[in-house]
């Protein structure tokens, strides 16, 4: 066993449209990750040394910018956008839909082409309703995924 500490976890938060920060907040808390909230405005988070608030301009994909120049091999991405999964992915980081829902790298290009296929059936008005409402099921799944996500992250980084 080595005395070294492995390099902290973080996770980052795509926050403006996240239905899950409370849960971030409790099981980062419990594995002792930081956790980075990221916004186009301003946001609530708690008052905590190891919760950091991030405001990036309102300038389209600000804050998915500011998240992928930061993602790799220690981090969790917390998004719902498909797009700033797949570069988060690419990155080696660990990416979590807000359903529980991981992007792999043998996940997202499905996860890109459905995304684009759904744009566009949307533009030419075959498709009018957006997604299913977020449920307390798909709560649960994700309090599962991002733990599961950071026992992996935690003995990885124990192991190296």
């Amino acid at each position: 066993m080595s005395s070294v500490t492995p390099p902290a976890i973080t996770i980052f938060v795509d926050a403006d449209a996240c239905p899950v920060k409370d849960e971030v907040y409790r099981v980062a808390g419990r594995h002792g990750a930081c956790v980075v909230v990221v916004a186009n405005s301003f946001i609530t988070v708690p008052r905590e040394p190891w919760i950091e608030r991030v405001i990036v301009s309102d300038k389209l994909d600000a804050a998915d910018d500011w998240i992928a120049e930061r993602a790799g091999p220690q981090t969790v991405v917390v998004t719902a956008d498909v797009p700033l999964a797949s570069r988060c992915v690419k990155a080696g980081a660990s990416v979590l839909a807000p359903t529980g829902k991981p992007f792999t790298e043998s996940s997202i290009g499905m996860a890109l082409a459905t995304r684009d296929l759904m744009q566009s059936l949307r533009e030419a008005g075959a498709v009018t309703g957006g997604p299913k409402p977020f449920s307390p099921k798909d709560r649960s799944a994700f309090l599962g995924a991002l733990d599961r996500a950071l026992m992996r992250l935690r003995r990885n980084a124990q192991g190296a």
